[in-house]
């Protein structure tokens, strides 16, 4: 017995087994063992979904390409079961009838919201520039159609630190009662149905309608992940709190179980009438504390109550938005008369750097919703119609006079009516497209670069130009560096080779998003690194 024991000692303890790395397990072929599933950051991340539809008929993507790769036309780093690292640094993959793209892990700091989402649109942009070419090659017409967007807030409190009262599970509940008002207002269109929160198992998940404008994305994101981080921070997660804090939430309302997976989602049917196709001004709803409030102002008190966690991880730009949105000085897609046309057709209609142009022309849209046109006339539309049929009558009978071969034999006319045929004669010698001048259009989009008259050719601007009150309030992306996260995976799908030591590795795959798998070029051998690990080692690319 002795013998056999020792027999099966060395073979679970090879030769010189007590001067191996923790991970040594990493360098034998097929059992690569994650070392850990957590980041040393916190982090954040973002889903996107769409339906797919192929000449104008919907369809489900996998059935069709089975994998994403059949609409791709290069090589990218492979991922777990069907997904791709795109060049992008994020990933792509099919999941339930639907194509989903998937940024990566990027750490939480200033910006970090404005990173995210100006990733996810990079993904975006990539995935509809290969169908676009897939397209021309394969004679058929593809549309992304905006589906739901999942917003990522990591979740790293030790178990040591929660409790009955304070666990993720609780958390998650009591941000189904905080968010859904203000994340509505920015986010949410008026065909939208619910806000959602998830727990899983290291993060929060908040899902709700993909948003079309990429400024209102980022808003929502920076609001999202502001009153999530705060609330993480707090000693307790019962829901008694929302009766001591001034913290409005509207009274009676109860989230119900989540369509997918476990938590929770506060439908529109959940509240005495629907939010989303209410007026977001009249105060016409009674919170927790009896006090009637619009949807508006309770958006805005809770975004007031957390505004420093929310300044934290955003950049100016977002943040002024979410608060011109909240406090009126910006429209809300509540206030649109429907769902933007850029769902439809996602990477055409919108883009990073966009603005959907219903947001535009809002002052328009606006005056389309008053009955009787009261922005600009005082009768109603029928009023109108039978003006216009009694001038339609005065017009034809003027055009007879004015064609008339011999004016002589044309009948008896008034003085004034003689006057009115001189002064239509006179305008058929005009000509046209000369009575009014071009106007030029009067929006002025904030969100792109410089809006300054441009200069000479070699002419540099100069540094007083900068401060000029017309330079328009740029994008958040004119400054935005890239998060370390992002720099490390921007390495992996670069192609690249990573030297440790005397060895180099060539990255063959992803697992997760915190480990890479790394094949050596001198045997073959693969071993696996944390993201943490490759961010200590941004230098040693080669």
């Amino acid at each position: 017995m002795l013998k056999l024991a020792l027999q099966f000692w060395s073979l679970a303890h090879p030769p010189g087994w007590f001067l191996m790395p923790l991970n040594w397990k990493d360098e034998i072929g097929n059992d690569r063992v994650p070392q850990r599933t957590w980041l040393k950051m916190p982090a954040i991340g973002m889903e996107s979904e769409f339906n797919v539809w192929l000449d104008e008929i919907e369809i489900d993507p996998k059935k069709y390409w089975r994998h994403p790769s059949a609409f791709i036309d290069r090589e990218l780093l492979p991922r777990e079961k069907s997904s791709l690292q795109l060049p992008t640094g994020g990933a792509v993959y099919f999941d339930r009838g639907v194509v989903e793209v998937v940024t990566p892990v990027i750490e939480l700091g200033p910006h970090s919201t404005a990173r995210m989402v100006r990733n996810l649109w990079e993904q975006i942009g990539f995935v509809r520039e290969q169908l676009t070419k897939w397209e021309k090659q394969a004679g058929h017409t593809v549309r992304l159609k905006a589906y739901s967007a999942h917003y990522n807030v990591s979740f790293e409190i030790p178990k040591s630190q929660q409790g009955p009262n304070r666990n993720i599970k609780k958390l998650a509940l009591l941000l189904a009662y905080i968010l859904p008002v203000p994340v509505m207002i920015v986010a949410a269109n008026r065909r939208s149905t619910g806000v959602g929160v998830r727990p899983r198992s290291n993060r929060i998940e908040v899902t709700l309608d993909f948003t079309p404008d990429p400024g209102l994305m980022v808003a929502a994101a920076t609001l999202i992940v502001g009153v999530a981080r705060e609330v993480m921070s707090w000693a307790s997660y019962d829901l008694s709190l929302l009766q001591k804090l001034p913290i409005p939430v509207i009274a009676g309302v109860v989230p119900g179980k989540h369509t997918t997976r476990k938590g929770w989602l506060t439908k529109d049917f959940h509240y005495p009438q629907s939010p989303y196709t209410s007026d977001i001004n009249a105060p016409i709803w009674t919170t927790q504390y009896g006090k009637k409030r619009s949807l508006r102002q309770i958006g805005k008190q809770v975004a007031f109550y957390f505004r420093h966690s929310i300044r934290k991880y955003s950049d100016p730009f977002s943040f002024r938005l979410l608060f011109a949105i909240l406090d009126g000085r910006a429209p809300s897609m509540l206030e649109l008369i429907d769902r933007p046309t850029a769902y439809e057709d996602v990477g055409h209609l919108c883009k990073w750097g966009m603005v959907i142009h219903e947001l535009k022309g809002y002052h328009a849209e606006i005056g389309l919703m008053q009955p009787k046109r009261q922005a600009w006339e005082l009768q109603s539309i029928d009023e109108y119609v039978i003006d216009r049929q009694k001038a339609r009558a005065f017009n034809a009978h003027e055009l007879e006079t004015v064609n008339a071969k011999n004016p002589k034999t044309a009948p008896l006319i008034p003085r004034r009516r003689r006057r009115l045929r001189a002064a239509l004669s006179r305008r058929r010698s005009d000509t046209p497209g000369r009575l009014v001048p071009p106007r030029a259009n009067e929006y002025l989009d904030r969100r792109e670069t410089s809006l300054l008259p441009t200069a000479l050719p070699k002419e540099r601007r100069r540094r007083g130009d900068r401060r000029r009150k017309n330079y328009a309030i740029p994008f958040p992306d004119r400054r935005l560096t890239r998060s370390a996260y992002e720099q490390v995976f921007l390495k992996l799908v670069s192609g690249g080779r990573l030297r440790m030591g005397n060895e180099i590795y060539r990255p063959i795959g992803m697992k997760g998003w915190y480990h890479a798998i790394f094949r050596r070029d001198s045997d073959g051998a693969e071993r696996l690194l944390t993201i943490d690990q490759l961010l200590q080692k941004l230098n040693d690319w080669i």
